[in-house]
């Protein structure tokens, strides 16, 4: 794209092999930019996401790397730097979630997506903060509506994602001498496969969720990445610290 928003900016978007990150690392590269698809686990999703780039003229690679680990974190962003030169931009955006009462609460589970949601994603920007050239960057962290809205059964998830948005504010407040930009997205309900896999899709929660939602439908992928677009470029260069509702009204 001759006249991207992105042109010219490498980013890294964990989690981006389904659901959101995909959204999201498709339309950067729309946008022109250089996208790294990292991945856990599903080499088949991440894979499918760069085909789908690179057929549309865009350029994508997938980077296998567990958020949680240090090791893979590092691995992440050196692989990212030798293919590119650079990182302009990070989305933190994989996590997990399990919904569930506070009884059936293990530590375990507590564990689980705290390592991912929470740890992952400081040792993501941590890294990141190292490879941003003199110009700064942009990180995206995705939050979710959970955190405010705090529904029955999700204990532990609303509180990683707690975590997240109270992280937003206090690495904006750090880095932003550095020219880091660090800014939060809370998305409402998402038909991703994840959604789908937790039986949510025509689900008695989806039709009360709808219900309650002022724009009458729940959100797909493609509704959430023109925000991280937003933060990703120059449009929002005097934004930071802010975490942005986009959940169709829904609050």
């Amino acid at each position: 794209m001759k006249n991207g928003k992105l042109n010219g900016k490498v980013a890294v978007i964990t989690g981006a092999s389904k659901g959101i990150g995909s959204g999201i690392a498709k339309q950067f590269a729309g946008e022109g930019a250089t996208v790294v698809v990292n991945y856990a686990s599903s080499k088949t999703g991440a894979d499918k996401v760069v085909d789908e780039i690179t057929k549309r003229g865009g350029k994508a690679v997938a980077v296998q790397g567990n958020v949680a680990k240090k090791a893979d974190v590092e691995r992440l962003f050196a692989a990212t730097k030798k293919a590119f030169g650079k990182i302009d931009i990070l989305v933190n955006s994989a996590g997990v979630y399990r919904f569930e009462p506070l009884e059936a609460v293990t530590e375990d589970e507590f564990h689980r997506q705290f390592n991912t949601n929470v740890l992952g994603l400081i040792l993501a920007t941590q890294e990141a903060a190292k490879y941003f050239g003199p110009e700064g960057g942009s990180v995206i962290n995705i939050s979710s509506l959970a955190s405010s809205a705090t529904p029955a059964m999700t204990v532990v998830y609303s509180a990683t994602k707690g975590a997240v948005d109270a992280i937003t504010g206090v690495l904006a407040n750090e880095l932003g001498p550095k020219g880091i930009r660090v800014n939060a997205i809370n998305p409402g309900p998402v038909a991703t496969e994840g959604f789908d896999a937790g039986g949510f899709a025509g689900s008695d929660f989806e039709k009360e969720t709808t219900a309650r939602t002022p724009l009458g439908r729940i959100g797909q992928t493609d509704d959430i990445a023109p925000a991280a677009v937003f933060f990703a470029s120059d449009d929002s260069g005097w934004i930071t610290g802010e975490t942005l509702l986009v959940a169709g009204g829904l609050r």
